[in-house]
């Protein structure tokens, strides 16, 4: 959609996960940006917070997962009252299910769908099961997530395989997605490989929402900032700083899934908890580099962007899509996901040559601008959004 054509009208449709994260910064950035530029948003969401205090919670949540007539009934209500030039839809589970985008194909509106993760092809969305990558659940074999109990809890891996199962055999997503949008490439093969039509597949980046101003290199510490859980490699960076002594490490970041590892973490390593965003600028502007030290196939991180902005290097792991986003030697430095070894040698000629630090944060910055931009962003989304009008006339 060209600048000079009418503003749409969209319905953004999303269940959030109860704790704030990086897809939450996501949804309500894209929402801002389209209305910024004069498009009229209306907003379906649900949040996972709510099954604590819903009766019965859990056992509603396993059923409205997989079908939830409610939530057709109410999407059919919105559509009449306000019938959309497009649906975008971001995450559907646990309240919501495929249910809704039946009733947008039903009611012939098209849909653009946002894949935050891999849980079109994968129950937990995560391809990571018990500390390392798993894609057995790949191709139509469900099951495994139950075999395995991939999230050592019998009844959630259960929940998890039924829902991806019964929306596979059914075709929802299938049959009732214009147009699936994935963050990088290689995710965008990952639905390929999993039968999904790779003519409608675009990759859309996420997108720098501030202005950072490009911060002094000469950093104190080696920083992480995220969520501090098994697949984000938050072990293989603790035991690299094992092997530093003389460097700091410090992580941004709740820690609630792991409290055990204050206990277990090196005198130079420190954990600094959940960090507001005027915390958060102090500290990117004294690390010396970023590290994401995940151990699964990712997303898009915003943390990369983040750094990149800030004129930071990133050393980050070799997995899934991220080499998309960090460029080996310009950028930043990739190393094996979960080699000690590795990462300490990455840190350390990093930790060594500021100027080379200071460069590759400027590099860092200018791709940020170039191509993770807002205008680029509203450019590729609209082109989404236009594509899957043109396919549904």
């Amino acid at each position: 959609m060209r600048v000079d054509e009418p503003a749409l009208k969209i319905w953004v449709v999303h269940n959030s996960y109860g704790k704030f994260s990086g897809e939450e910064a996501v949804v309500q950035n894209t929402v801002s940006l389209l209305r910024r530029r004069n498009n009229r948003v209306l907003l379906f969401t649900r949040s996972s917070a709510e099954i604590e205090n819903m009766h019965l919670g859990k056992i509603r949540a396993f059923f409205s997962g997989i079908y939830s007539y409610k939530a057709r009934a109410w999407m059919k209500h919105l559509l009449s009252e306000n019938k959309p030039d497009v649906v975008h839809v971001h995450n559907l589970l646990p309240l919501i299910s495929p249910s809704v985008i039946v009733e947008c194909n039903q009611a012939n509106v098209p849909v653009v769908m946002t894949v935050h993760n891999f849980r079109l092809v994968c129950p937990n969305g995560l391809f990571f099961s018990h500390g390392s990558v798993c894609e057995r659940c790949a191709g139509g074999q469900e099951y495994w997530a139950i075999l395995s109990n991939c999230e050592n809890n019998v009844p959630k891996s259960i929940g998890y395989a039924t829902r991806t199962w019964v929306a596979r055999k059914m075709r929802f997503y299938l049959n009732h997605v214009t147009i699936y949008v994935t963050l990088t490439d290689f995710q965008r093969q990952q639905l390929v490989r999993g039968g999904y039509p790779a003519e409608r597949i675009l990759v859309v980046p996420n997108m720098v929402v501030n202005s950072f101003p490009s911060f002094e290199l000469h950093g104190k510490y080696v920083g992480y900032v995220g969520r501090i859980s098994p697949e984000k490699g938050i072990l293989t960076f603790m035991m690299a700083a094992e092997k530093v002594p003389e460097i700091p490490f410090k992580v941004a970041g709740a820690y609630d899934r792991m409290p055990h590892l204050l206990l277990q973490a090196p005198k130079n390593f420190s954990f600094l908890g959940y960090l507001n965003e005027l915390g958060l600028n102090d500290f990117f502007s004294k690390c010396s580099m970023i590290v994401v030290p995940s151990v699964c196939f990712e997303g898009f991180p915003t943390v990369l962007l983040e750094a990149m902005l800030r004129g930071k290097p990133v050393v980050c792991s070799r997995i899934g899509g991220l080499p998309e986003i960090v460029e080996d030697g310009i950028t930043g430095l990739l190393f094996e996901a979960g080699n000690v070894k590795d990462l300490i040698e990455k840190i350390l000629y990093l930790w060594e040559r500021p100027d080379l630090r200071r460069k590759m944060g400027e590099e860092g910055r200018k791709k940020a601008l170039r191509e993770y931009s807002e205008g680029r962003y509203y450019e590729r989304l609209m082109d989404a959004y236009e594509m899957a009008i043109s396919l549904n006339r």
